[in-house]
């Protein structure tokens, strides 16, 4: 029977040859990239334009500094409301049904622009008797009934949905004192 090999040598690597080889694996990879690396290069060019690469070459060479400079500022209590607030408006958009709410708003700004014209006109007063016969045009009682179910929605409870609680939220009261006063 054959023996294991123990002793196995491994033939030295040359530096320079690596380093030949390493310098031809990116040039291969340039070349293969051509288009995509002078695209990058003008964006790089447009940004060394406008100033951008030297800011963030500051940004980064003072990183503790401008880190520390933002965290104090977001930790400021109206900054801490304003970003609690923005991560709620976010969620609510992301909660908006889109293809729901499109109809609607095409029918708002029909009749933004409906009232514009009016507003241009500047007719006279409508009398409620005006308003019993507007009642007759089928786009009034649409819009009505539009209005009427959407007050419905608005009323129904969804407390089951809320991700905050509101009993826990104190008004916000002017003390009539500002921002910079401390109590002593």
């Amino acid at each position: 029977m054959a023996e294991p090999i123990k002793n196995i040598q491994f033939k030295p690597v040359n530096e320079e040859e690596q380093r030949q080889n390493d310098l031809k694996e990116i040039e291969d990879a340039l070349i293969a990239n051509k288009d995509a690396i002078l695209d990058l290069m003008k964006v790089i060019g447009h940004l060394k334009q406008r100033g951008v690469l030297d800011i963030a070459n500051g940004l980064l060479g003072q990183g503790d500094k401008v880190l520390d400079i933002a965290v104090n500022l977001a930790n400021m209590p109206e900054n801490k409301n304003s970003l609690k607030n923005l991560m709620l408006l976010v969620g609510t958009i992301g909660m908006l049904n889109v293809t729901q709410l499109e109809p609607l708003l095409l029918k708002l700004n029909a009749g933004i622009a409906r009232a514009a014209e009016t507003a241009e006109k500047e007719e006279g007063k409508t009398s409620y008797i005006g308003m019993a016969r507007a009642l007759r045009d089928p786009e009034i009682n649409r819009s009505i009934t539009l209005l009427l179910e959407f007050l419905k929605g608005m009323g129904t409870d969804i407390g089951e949905f809320e991700k905050n609680d509101p009993t826990h939220i104190t008004p916000a009261v002017s003390s009539g004192k500002t921002q910079e006063q401390k109590d002593q």
